[in-house]
């Protein structure tokens, strides 16, 4: 609604992390507002699980300021505590316990929490309730991870990788957890390595590489940074020159239209595109002039994957620049 002020819950300001010499966050700067699903992505070591830390109050940063409902979640646990729900990337479970007793337990210790039988059913885990904890499979032990996190109804949740090991029905399961948490006007803030996961659930994405935030927005705005795609299968040691000269010269904006050359062996085409439709119906005059059958034929906007692909190709061009500029 426009005119209405949405309040932040979270603001980091220039947060670093070092460990000895590896510095494995590097100035970030992050809000998280009142309502909103945050997924935080990246590449292995990009620094998610301790920016995470950080806004939890779990390890002070090196340097830079946090403010969690206007208190340093480190310095202030008492302020910013019960606020918060969280779920690490391993529980620590008392294995003899069952699954019904580790939950009472958890709620027995925290101010306001739900019903256990009711949280358990939610996840599907209420069949198991009598259950060792010790005697759970991974996914089961993450699905037990989730309750804990979100039993006294957090008005800040955080995720770490909360379906890591779930199959497909149990992830899905935890998806509608999370949602209903967030109706129920919890703010939440997780990390993942599944795309759909963040495109399914998050209002914004901010995307980590090598200790900084190398994308941020919705995910619309994120993927608006690539080109759209159009895949096709043919020959392409003919088609590839005068193709490329097609395009070029029909496509609204030239300069920014590629044709890729296809790996060895391979026959798919790619063109990449900041304008999908003059660029596709070009492909489609210069196939139907050359009499030419193109096989799987798709044009598609870009996606996270895409995004992921770039930044991780942009990070290793600069190091290998870098790396010549030493050496000269």
């Amino acid at each position: 609604m426009l005119g209405v002020m949405v309040e932040a819950l979270i603001q980091a300001t220039g947060v670093r992390v070092s460990y000895g010499q590896h510095e494995a966050v590097r100035g970030i700067d992050l809000t998280v507002y009142d309502g909103e699903i945050v997924a935080v992505l990246g590449t292995n070591g990009a620094g998610k699980t301790t920016l995470l830390e950080c806004l939890e109050g779990l390890r002070a940063p090196t340097s830079g300021d946090i403010r969690l409902l206007g208190h340093d979640p480190f310095v202030h646990r008492a302020e910013t505590r019960p606020a918060m729900g969280i779920m690490l990337q391993e529980g620590g479970f008392a294995g003899d316990l069952t699954v019904r007793e580790t939950a009472q337990l958890w709620r027995a210790v925290n101010t306001g929490a739900g019903d256990v039988d009711a949280a358990l059913e939610e996840m599907g885990l209420d069949h198991r309730a009598a259950v060792p904890v010790k005697q759970l499979s991974g996914g089961e032990r993450r699905r037990l991870d989730v309750v804990l996190a979100a039993l006294k109804r957090p008005r800040i949740l955080f995720l770490d990788e909360p379906t890591t090991g779930l199959d497909p029905e149990s992830r899905a399961d935890a998806w509608a957890v999370i949602g209903s948490l967030r109706a129920a006007g919890a703010t939440i803030v997780l990390t993942t390595h599944y795309l759909e996961e963040a495109e399914r659930l998050a209002d914004r994405i901010v995307i980590l590489h090598e200790g900084v935030i190398a994308a941020a927005g919705t995910v619309a705005e994120v993927v608006a940074r690539e080109r759209a795609s159009i895949r096709f299968r043919c020959p392409t040691s003919a088609i590839l020159p005068p193709l490329r000269g097609e395009v070029r010269r029909a496509a609204v904006s030239p300069n920014q239209s590629v044709v890729e050359e296809s790996p060895a062996g391979e026959d798919t085409v790619v063109v990449r595109t900041d304008a999908p439709q003059q660029d596709l119906l070009s492909v489609l005059l210069w196939a139907e002039e050359h009499g030419i059958d193109l096989a799987d034929l798709r044009a598609t906007p870009a996606t996270l994957e895409d995004i992921f692909a770039a930044v991780v190709s942009s990070a290793r061009s600069r190091a290998e620049a870098e790396a010549e500029a030493e050496a000269s």
